[in-house]
């Protein structure tokens, strides 16, 4: 007798599948799908289905991306990257992010303190290959202190499944760590005053390859602006390491037509990696 899933266990599984087809993904399976299985309506819509007007979108769901570029102001200056820090050895690291952690405090230093429930730092491993920088925390995030835990979040760790890791090898962080009002694209001002610290967790973790989520991310990782159209599709030399831009989980909630374009993206950082696309199937 086949064993019975639990309603969370076999949505959560519906969703990984339809999240794999779309990306045209179908060598990973052992063994064939059920076909009811993938028939029935799960007791919750999985993320690509689920309708979410552009205008009607909850602002506690996740951070609010609409489009390919956030709407920062071209008035407004980009602080430039820092210098590169000295290397901190594979031991030290977790010792090396606490040290940042505690001289951000209960940080008041810019306006979005003001609105915040906790601080959200970063979370992963401090000596993985791969990190990942977002935007900004939503609703989810801020309750929770964890950077990408909403649905954007769950959309993320299908995107790192489907590279053949788990959420646990890889690094995750964003521009800013308070969540802006309204989930709206962080100003100037605010990100320049966060990212000194986001570079200096990228500085200690160096990961092999780090993957820009977002235009907002792409513009205060490499210092200037640039259509996200013009930075896909390549890899950039960052910091010693290489830099890979894609969408954002947000956008793609929005917009799952792009998902196989961002399949493409990840698998430029797969092959830096040296993960083969077998990996996807495990």
């Amino acid at each position: 007798m086949a064993r019975q899933l639990d309603p969370a266990t076999r949505n959560a599984l519906v969703e990984r599948v339809r999240f794999y087809r779309d990306l045209g993904l179908t060598e990973f399976y052992r063994r064939p799908v059920d076909a009811a299985m993938m028939a029935a309506e799960p007791e919750v819509l999985p993320l690509e289905a689920t309708p979410i007007a552009a205008d009607a979108a909850s602002p506690d769901s996740q951070p609010n991306i609409f489009a390919e570029e956030p709407a920062i102001a071209a008035r407004k200056s980009i602080s430039a990257p820092p210098e590169i820090a000295a290397a901190v050895s594979a031991e030290d690291r977790v010792a090396a992010l606490q040290m940042i952690r505690d001289e951000i405090g209960d940080c008041t230093r810019c306006a979005l303190h003001k609105g915040r429930n906790k601080l959200v730092f970063a979370d992963g491993d401090p000596n993985a290959r791969l990190m990942f920088v977002g935007e900004g925390p939503g609703a989810d995030e801020d309750a929770q202190g964890l950077p990408f835990v909403g649905k954007a979040g769950q959309l993320l760790n299908n995107m790192i499944a489907a590279m053949g890791l788990k959420r646990e090898q890889v690094y995750i962080a964003n521009v800013v760590k308070c969540r802006p009002p309204g989930n709206r694209t962080p100003e100037p001002d605010e990100a320049n005053t966060c990212t000194p610290f986001l570079f200096r967790q990228i500085d200690v973790v160096r990961p092999q390859v780090l993957v820009a989520l977002g235009a907002t991310a792409a513009t205060y990782l490499l210092g200037h602006r640039q259509p996200l159209a013009g930075l896909r599709g390549r890899v950039h030399p960052f910091r010693g390491m290489q830099l890979i831009v894609t969408y954002h989980p947000a956008f793609l909630l929005r917009d799952p037509r792009q998902k196989k374009e961002a399949w493409a993206d990840l698998q430029i950082a797969m092959k830096e990696l040296g993960l083969s696309k077998a990996a996807s199937s495990r």
